[in-house]
């Protein structure tokens, strides 16, 4: 009842005839020659900074380190908020316990 039951491959009930593959023609292709550049002085090209570029790039920096700042500060004042209040805890944890030694 509980043994499950494998279906079995039905076979064939006519002739079989494997199918048949056509050869396809192979055709390749040439790729055309890539134009050539002329060679350039320089290795690297040169980066010009203007005014305002700069401005930009000091503005992303600062508002790249306040950010980060914030975030470091912010996870620095929770891990101590967190450690002044399971001292607190501990704190009055063991006036509770030191006074139920001294009532016996």
């Amino acid at each position: 009842m509980f043994r499950p039951k494998i279906p079995t491959m039905p076979t064939p009930t006519g002739i079989v005839t494997p199918p048949t593959v056509e050869p396809t023609a192979i055709v390749q292709h040439t790729p055309a020659p890539a134009p050539v550049q002329p060679p350039t002085p320089a290795s690297r090209p040169v980066v010009q900074l203007t005014p305002g570029t700069a401005v930009a790039l000091v503005g992303a920096g600062t508002a790249v380190v306040l950010v980060v700042g914030t975030v470091l500060v912010s996870m620095l004042l929770a891990t101590a908020i967190t450690a002044a209040s399971v001292a607190v805890c501990a704190l009055v944890l063991r006036t509770l316990i030191g006074q139920q030694h001294k009532h016996r």
